[in-house]
Protein backbone atom coordinates (compact mmCIF):
# COMPACT_ATOMS: atom_id res chain seq x y z
CA UNK A 1 0.00 0.00 0.00
CA UNK A 2 3.19 2.27 0.79
CA UNK A 3 3.77 2.48 -2.70
CA UNK A 4 0.52 3.45 -4.17
CA UNK A 5 -0.24 6.86 -5.26
CA UNK A 6 -3.74 7.59 -4.84
CA UNK A 7 -5.44 10.98 -6.07
CA UNK A 8 -8.74 12.06 -4.22
CA UNK A 9 -10.34 14.98 -6.61
CA UNK A 10 -13.36 15.25 -8.87
CA UNK A 11 -13.77 13.29 -11.90
CA UNK A 12 -12.73 16.31 -13.55
CA UNK A 13 -9.65 18.82 -13.89
CA UNK A 14 -9.61 21.58 -12.12
CA UNK A 15 -6.41 21.69 -9.84
CA UNK A 16 -5.54 17.91 -10.23
CA UNK A 17 -5.29 17.99 -13.86
CA UNK A 18 -1.65 19.36 -14.07
CA UNK A 19 -0.85 16.65 -11.41
CA UNK A 20 -1.87 14.18 -13.13
CA UNK A 21 0.19 15.14 -16.13
CA UNK A 22 3.06 15.78 -14.08
CA UNK A 23 2.43 11.68 -12.04
CA UNK A 24 2.14 10.57 -15.98
CA UNK A 25 5.45 12.19 -17.86
CA UNK A 26 6.99 10.90 -14.79
CA UNK A 27 5.96 7.37 -15.53
CA UNK A 28 4.14 7.04 -12.31
CA UNK A 29 0.59 4.87 -12.32
CA UNK A 30 -1.66 6.22 -9.93
CA UNK A 31 -5.19 5.23 -8.68
CA UNK A 32 -7.96 8.14 -8.44
CA UNK A 33 -10.87 8.36 -5.86
CA UNK A 34 -13.57 10.61 -6.92
CA UNK A 35 -15.46 12.83 -4.74
CA UNK A 36 -19.20 12.72 -5.87
CA UNK A 37 -20.78 13.47 -2.55
CA UNK A 38 -20.57 15.62 0.58
CA UNK A 39 -20.54 12.82 3.09
CA UNK A 40 -17.28 11.66 1.12
CA UNK A 41 -15.63 15.07 1.95
CA UNK A 42 -16.95 15.32 5.30
CA UNK A 43 -15.05 11.65 6.09
CA UNK A 44 -11.96 12.95 4.80
CA UNK A 45 -11.71 15.96 6.82
CA UNK A 46 -12.93 14.21 9.98
CA UNK A 47 -10.48 11.22 9.23
CA UNK A 48 -7.79 14.38 9.66
CA UNK A 49 -6.89 13.72 5.94
CA UNK A 50 -7.39 17.06 4.69
CA UNK A 51 -4.96 19.63 6.21
CA UNK A 52 -7.06 23.25 5.71
CA UNK A 53 -9.86 20.90 4.83
CA UNK A 54 -8.77 20.87 1.14
CA UNK A 55 -8.59 19.34 -2.04
CA UNK A 56 -6.94 17.90 -4.18
CA UNK A 57 -5.55 15.84 -1.66
CA UNK A 58 -2.68 12.80 -3.04
CA UNK A 59 -1.53 10.09 -0.75
CA UNK A 60 1.94 9.11 -2.03
CA UNK A 61 5.21 8.31 -0.52
CA UNK A 62 3.71 7.22 3.24
CA UNK A 63 2.11 11.25 3.27
CA UNK A 64 -1.46 13.11 2.10
CA UNK A 65 -0.32 15.94 0.57
CA UNK A 66 -2.55 18.69 0.02
CA UNK A 67 -2.45 22.26 -2.02
CA UNK A 68 -1.69 22.02 -5.48
CA UNK A 69 1.64 23.97 -6.07
CA UNK A 70 2.74 21.46 -2.80
CA UNK A 71 1.90 18.55 -4.92
CA UNK A 72 3.66 19.53 -8.22
CA UNK A 73 6.69 21.13 -5.92
CA UNK A 74 6.95 17.68 -4.41
CA UNK A 75 6.49 15.73 -7.60
CA UNK A 76 8.50 17.68 -9.81
CA UNK A 77 11.42 17.43 -7.14
CA UNK A 78 11.24 13.46 -6.44
CA UNK A 79 11.15 12.58 -10.54
CA UNK A 80 13.64 15.50 -11.25
CA UNK A 81 11.96 18.22 -13.30
CA UNK A 82 13.21 20.90 -11.93
CA UNK A 83 16.27 21.22 -14.22
CA UNK A 84 19.55 20.12 -13.15
CA UNK A 85 21.24 23.40 -11.15
CA UNK A 86 19.52 25.67 -8.58
CA UNK A 87 19.13 28.27 -11.30
CA UNK A 88 17.79 26.59 -13.58
CA UNK A 89 15.29 25.37 -10.74
CA UNK A 90 14.60 29.04 -10.30
CA UNK A 91 14.04 29.79 -14.35
CA UNK A 92 11.90 26.38 -14.18
CA UNK A 93 9.67 28.03 -10.96
CA UNK A 94 9.12 31.51 -12.45
CA UNK A 95 7.84 29.50 -15.50
CA UNK A 96 5.55 26.66 -13.45
CA UNK A 97 4.97 28.33 -10.29
CA UNK A 98 3.44 32.09 -10.36
CA UNK A 99 1.04 33.22 -7.97
CA UNK A 100 -1.95 31.98 -10.32
CA UNK A 101 -0.26 28.11 -10.27
CA UNK A 102 1.68 28.53 -13.96
CA UNK A 103 0.48 28.37 -17.41
CA UNK A 104 -2.67 25.92 -17.04
CA UNK A 105 -3.87 27.05 -13.73
CA UNK A 106 -4.72 30.28 -15.24
CA UNK A 107 -5.97 28.94 -18.25
CA UNK A 108 -8.60 26.72 -15.76
CA UNK A 109 -9.81 29.42 -13.96
CA UNK A 110 -10.99 31.24 -17.21
CA UNK A 111 -12.76 28.09 -18.38
CA UNK A 112 -14.34 27.54 -15.33
CA UNK A 113 -15.52 31.03 -15.30
CA UNK A 114 -19.13 31.80 -16.47
CA UNK A 115 -18.97 31.81 -20.66
CA UNK A 116 -19.00 35.68 -22.08
CA UNK A 117 -21.48 36.32 -24.05
CA UNK A 118 -19.84 37.39 -27.29
CA UNK A 119 -19.53 35.90 -30.46
CA UNK A 120 -16.06 33.79 -31.37
CA UNK A 121 -14.68 36.32 -33.28
CA UNK A 122 -14.54 38.63 -30.28
CA UNK A 123 -13.95 35.73 -27.79
CA UNK A 124 -10.89 34.99 -30.10
CA UNK A 125 -9.74 38.37 -30.05
CA UNK A 126 -10.11 38.66 -25.93
CA UNK A 127 -7.33 35.61 -25.63
CA UNK A 128 -5.05 37.04 -27.99
CA UNK A 129 -5.06 40.27 -25.85
CA UNK A 130 -5.24 38.28 -22.53
CA UNK A 131 -2.16 36.69 -21.08
CA UNK A 132 -2.05 33.27 -23.19
CA UNK A 133 -0.56 33.61 -26.91
CA UNK A 134 1.42 36.95 -26.03
CA UNK A 135 2.57 35.56 -23.03
CA UNK A 136 4.06 32.15 -24.86
CA UNK A 137 5.27 33.50 -27.71
CA UNK A 138 7.98 35.88 -25.49
CA UNK A 139 9.10 32.94 -23.46
CA UNK A 140 9.44 30.85 -26.49
CA UNK A 141 11.15 33.76 -29.46
CA UNK A 142 14.44 33.01 -27.49
CA UNK A 143 14.24 29.28 -27.32
CA UNK A 144 13.66 28.89 -30.93
CA UNK A 145 16.51 26.13 -31.49
CA UNK A 146 16.31 23.90 -28.34
CA UNK A 147 14.47 21.36 -26.91
CA UNK A 148 13.22 22.59 -23.87
CA UNK A 149 11.93 25.53 -22.18
CA UNK A 150 14.96 26.00 -19.49
CA UNK A 151 18.26 23.95 -19.86
CA UNK A 152 18.61 20.61 -22.07
CA UNK A 153 16.24 18.47 -19.74
CA UNK A 154 12.64 18.03 -19.51
CA UNK A 155 10.99 19.90 -16.64
CA UNK A 156 7.73 20.50 -15.27
CA UNK A 157 7.20 24.04 -17.34
CA UNK A 158 7.38 22.31 -20.12
CA UNK A 159 4.32 20.00 -19.24
CA UNK A 160 2.62 22.88 -17.99
CA UNK A 161 2.90 24.90 -20.84
CA UNK A 162 2.53 22.46 -22.94
CA UNK A 163 -0.71 21.01 -21.10
CA UNK A 164 -1.94 24.53 -21.49
CA UNK A 165 -1.72 24.74 -25.13
CA UNK A 166 -3.93 21.99 -25.69
CA UNK A 167 -7.04 23.51 -23.75
CA UNK A 168 -6.43 26.61 -25.63
CA UNK A 169 -6.44 24.97 -28.70
CA UNK A 170 -9.99 22.88 -27.49
CA UNK A 171 -11.83 26.05 -27.21
CA UNK A 172 -10.05 27.89 -30.25
CA UNK A 173 -7.97 25.41 -32.79
CA UNK A 174 -6.58 27.69 -35.11
CA UNK A 175 -5.63 30.20 -32.14
CA UNK A 176 -1.98 29.52 -32.41
CA UNK A 177 -1.36 28.76 -36.13
CA UNK A 178 0.59 31.98 -36.00
CA UNK A 179 2.90 30.94 -33.35
CA UNK A 180 5.34 28.44 -35.31
CA UNK A 181 7.80 28.01 -32.40
CA UNK A 182 4.89 27.05 -29.89
CA UNK A 183 3.67 24.58 -32.86
CA UNK A 184 6.76 23.25 -33.57
CA UNK A 185 7.96 22.42 -29.36
CA UNK A 186 4.54 21.27 -29.41
CA UNK A 187 5.14 18.28 -31.92
CA UNK A 188 8.78 18.08 -29.81
CA UNK A 189 6.91 17.18 -26.62
CA UNK A 190 4.39 14.80 -28.25
CA UNK A 191 7.41 12.81 -29.22
CA UNK A 192 8.07 11.88 -26.01
CA UNK A 193 6.99 8.40 -24.82
CA UNK A 194 5.12 9.60 -21.86
CA UNK A 195 3.36 12.33 -22.88
CA UNK A 196 2.59 10.31 -26.27
CA UNK A 197 1.10 7.37 -23.85
CA UNK A 198 -0.90 9.88 -21.86
CA UNK A 199 -1.72 11.62 -24.61
CA UNK A 200 -3.93 8.71 -25.99
CA UNK A 201 -7.90 7.27 -25.65
CA UNK A 202 -8.31 5.77 -22.37
CA UNK A 203 -5.87 7.23 -20.13
CA UNK A 204 -6.51 9.71 -17.20
CA UNK A 205 -7.04 13.20 -18.71
CA UNK A 206 -10.14 14.52 -18.26
CA UNK A 207 -12.66 16.33 -20.55
CA UNK A 208 -13.42 19.90 -20.51
CA UNK A 209 -15.73 20.44 -17.50
CA UNK A 210 -19.70 20.35 -18.13
CA UNK A 211 -22.79 21.44 -16.10
CA UNK A 212 -22.95 18.38 -14.30
CA UNK A 213 -19.15 18.48 -13.12
CA UNK A 214 -19.73 22.16 -11.66
CA UNK A 215 -22.62 20.92 -10.20
CA UNK A 216 -21.24 18.09 -8.32
CA UNK A 217 -18.29 20.39 -7.05
CA UNK A 218 -20.69 22.65 -5.56
CA UNK A 219 -22.37 20.37 -4.06
CA UNK A 220 -19.42 18.68 -2.51
CA UNK A 221 -18.38 21.97 -1.92
CA UNK A 222 -21.50 23.72 -0.73
CA UNK A 223 -19.74 25.61 2.36
CA UNK A 224 -17.36 27.49 -0.37
CA UNK A 225 -20.50 27.89 -3.00
CA UNK A 226 -22.69 29.19 -0.73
Amino acid sequence: MSGKVVLYYFDGRGKMESIRWLLAVAGVEFEEVFLTTRAQYEKLVNDGALLFHQVPMVEMDGMKLVQSKAIRNYIAGKYNLYGKELKERGEVLGLHGPPNGGFSDAHSKRVMRKKRKTDTQTTKEIHKHENFPPLYYIHLTPFQWIMFLVGNQLSCADVNFFEACLMLEEELPTILSSFPNIQAFQKRMEAIPTINKFLQPGRQRKPVPDEVHVKIVREVLSHIYI
